[in-house]
């Protein structure tokens, strides 16, 4: 099946390139997350709809803040629903374009040469796990990853014990990279994030029952500036797209 969606997403998209021009540019805010997987999505859209995809990186809620502002976005990918609930309260998504596009998991990692070794688990002694050392998340007070991140944590009963200890990011990608230089001993972040990064070693999974679920939804951003923003959305939730995610390790919805 997904192997005729991405045979039709493909030709719809051929059909795109010798109808528009070829000079047409999208540009996407998205989840830094979603970097490596998104790259390659743009790369794959580019070539065959003859498209320019420009595509920003960073927190949702800092992204969000800049569509809020006038940044020239054309398709938003959150990495939760709150920041994208956030613009449509605004009335800055088009009407009936969001949908969601992606789940993930939230785990907890370590340097890849530590030689710690923590399950999540109950009783999760994360504090003494630490000792004088730092946890790295994004900011819990904005940042999803983090807001997953600090739920998992209450839920479990540590989160009051580790506070002091954790050093705040304004982004996902930002935590992964502390850890990876081994400038904080665990980090929380996305089971993708871990994945992409060599440095790090995952330690284990946090329960789905510990925070809400993690969902990416996507949406064209009003007004249109792009004529083939809709097709580059199309796209993404296409049986070829799908295959992208999958590699990275997203879950496609």
């Amino acid at each position: 099946m997904f192997r005729v969606a991405a045979f039709v997403a493909l030709v719809s998209l051929s059909a795109l390139a010798a109808t528009s021009a070829a000079s047409a540019e999208v540009t996407v805010f998205a989840a830094a997350s979603l970097k490596e997987a998104m790259d390659e999505q743009a790369k794959r859209f580019g070539s065959v709809a003859g498209s320019k995809v420009i595509v920003a990186y960073g927190g949702s809620n800092a992204l969000a803040r800049q569509i809020e502002a006038g940044a020239p976005a054309d398709v938003f990918v959150s990495a939760d629903e709150d920041w994208m609930d956030y613009l449509d309260q605004r009335h800055l998504l088009v009407a009936g374009s969001r949908s969601n596009l992606l789940s993930n998991e939230l785990v907890l990692i370590a340097p890849a040469g530590s030689r710690q070794t923590l399950r999540i688990e109950r009783p999760f002694d994360l504090a003494a796990a630490l000792g004088d050392n730092k946890l790295a998340m994004a900011n819990p007070d904005s940042v999803p990853a983090g807001k997953y991140g600090r739920s998992a944590l209450e839920s479990l009963g540590v989160w009051k014990s580790v506070e002091k200890r954790v050093v705040r990011t304004d982004n996902v990608r930002a935590a992964l990279a502390l850890v990876a230089r081994g400038e904080a001993a665990f980090g929380i972040v996305y089971r993708t994030d871990a994945l992409a990064e060599k440095s790090v070693r995952i330690q284990d999974t946090f329960p789905g029952t510990t925070h809400a679920p993690i969902v990416y939804p996507a949406a064209l951003v009003a007004p249109g500036r792009s004529t083939a923003a809709k097709a580059l959305l199309d796209f993404l939730r296409s049986g070829a797209a799908r295959v992208i995610w999958e590699k990275y390790g997203f879950v496609p919805l």
